[in-house]
């Protein structure tokens, strides 16, 4: 009888790890968390390389900024300085992100996209910002995007480029790292 409550109380706790192991978020061992880190990228390192990385296979880390409300399709990540951030959209095995993932850091492994805007888009958008500028009750939005439009018309000059590239990420899975 001895023996079998020892088997009990060993399996019980067997069974107790193996159902520990699996968690995908929060569930992860420290040394887990920091591989997933050391062997991806934060958001602007990632975006520092991105154009070698087009359709290729990528890890991010970052922390979750916003994810959409309605289908949680996508949700935005940043790195450490909070000053690029990066768009993940739910594909693969990822169903969608929940507003309670803001705040807390995820690695992401996904495939690294490019959306890239013409000049002439570029251009388009600026008329459409001018023409609203009188109308809008809003002028400092107006003002704001015009000045978002000079950046990335600058980079342009300065990379000598006839487009400005959008990166984002198609997610196939993530992890919480909290």
């Amino acid at each position: 009888m001895k023996k079998l409550i020892i088997f009990i109380v060993a399996m019980s706790f067997a069974a107790a790890s193996c159902k520990q192991t699996g968690q995908t978020s929060g569930g992860a061992s420290s040394e887990t968390k920091a591989a997933a880190v050391e062997t991806g990228y934060d958001v602007d390192s990632l975006l520092s390389v991105a154009e070698s990385y087009v359709n290729k296979p990528v890890t991010i880390h970052g922390f979750v900024t916003h994810t959409c409300k309605h289908a949680g399709k996508r949700c935005f990540l940043t790195g450490e300085s909070q000053q690029y951030s990066i768009r993940v959209e739910a594909k693969g095995d990822i169903g969608g992100f929940n507003r309670e993932l803001v705040g807390s850091q995820l690695v992401v492994n996904g495939t690294l996209k490019e959306r890239r805007l013409s000049q002439e888009e570029i251009n388009h958008l600026e008329s459409d910002v001018n023409e609203r500028m009188g109308k809008e009750s809003d002028p400092e939005t107006c003002a704001a995007e015009l000045a978002s439009i000079t950046k990335i018309q600058n980079w342009m000059k300065e990379h000598g480029k006839d487009y400005y590239s959008i990166y984002y990420v198609d997610g196939i899975n993530y992890e919480v790292l909290d």
